[in-house]
């Protein structure tokens, strides 16, 4: 299965990526930052892919998400 995780750096998408890799899915993590991406330990996995998208003003290609089977919407703004 392949899953689409926004807001893969925050609080709860940090927790739920190591339960998603560990049940053997595939995860595009999208990202604000790729720099805020850690790429060590669970992270250096290769059933993660990462994808920079700021929601705010781009949205993925229709090729990233036309063969998504589950998506986590996890984002929100502290911003004004």
């Amino acid at each position: 299965m392949k899953i689409l995780l926004t807001g893969a750096t925050g609080y709860i998408g940090k927790r739920l990526l190591p339960i998603l890799l560990e049940l053997g899915y595939e995860v595009i993590c999208c990202v604000r930052d790729k720099n805020r991406f850690p790429a060590e330990g669970v992270y250096a996995n290769p059933k993660i892919s990462v994808l920079e998208v700021d929601f705010l003003k781009d949205l993925p290609s229709p090729e990233v998400i036309k063969n998504i089977d589950v998506a986590y919407y996890l984002i929100h703004s502290m911003s004004a």
